[in-house]
């Protein structure tokens, strides 16, 4: 159990500091990260992490999908997460 929270919170700082570096690549006008490439990471569990680090950073927060598909994934995980912690301890 303990290995799976580990890899859930690495998965999160991951999409947290992709956000930050799209982020920082966009206001030098650098080569970005794809947006296929910070869903992926989102889908797999860093949902989280994406939408903090939308939020913090205030990135990708007029795209459509970001700014309502990152919360309800993210809601959709944490609940996800809370029922199999629940059920399998």
């Amino acid at each position: 159990m303990e290995l799976f929270i580990t890899i859930y919170i690495l998965i999160n700082i991951l999409a947290f500091l992709m956000m930050k570096v799209d982020k920082k690549r966009a206001v030098n006008q650098e080569w970005r990260i794809a947006e296929s490439k910070l869903w992926t990471v989102s889908f797999i569990g860093g949902a989280l992490g994406s939408w903090m680090g939308m939020r913090t950073y205030r990135h990708k927060t007029k795209h459509f999908p970001f700014k309502y598909g990152l919360p309800l994934l993210t809601f959709l995980q944490v609940g996800l997460i809370s029922y199999i912690l629940i059920v399998l301890t």
